[in-house]
């Protein structure tokens, strides 16, 4: 989840990200290369399901404790590392 809101792929985009990523570390995480589901035991489109059906991090947080939830916390340290934040996602080799 963390590695689709790096690459910009949300729950509303999925399908394109699915059809038109340029990048193979997308076309690993959504399933076009499947051999490391396969090799971790999963279904090659595992990690598309998650994001299709519940969105990426940035959603899940803004939508369970950020500005869309009842709490409105700020993201402050949950951001990716790109914005200052501390997460991040290892690469998907």
């Amino acid at each position: 989840m963390i590695l689709a809101e790096e690459h910009g792929i949300t729950q509303a985009n999925v399908d394109d990200g699915l059809a038109q990523s340029p990048s193979p570390e997308v076309d690993r995480l959504l399933g076009k290369q499947p051999e490391l589901s396969k090799a971790i035991g999963l279904r090659a489109d595992w990690a598309y399901q998650i994001i299709k059906q519940v969105g990426d991090y940035g959603e899940i947080f803004e939508r369970n404790l950020g500005k869309n939830s009842v709490l409105r916390l700020p993201r402050a340290l949950n951001r990716l590392w790109t914005d200052g934040g501390l997460i991040y996602a290892p690469l998907m080799i």
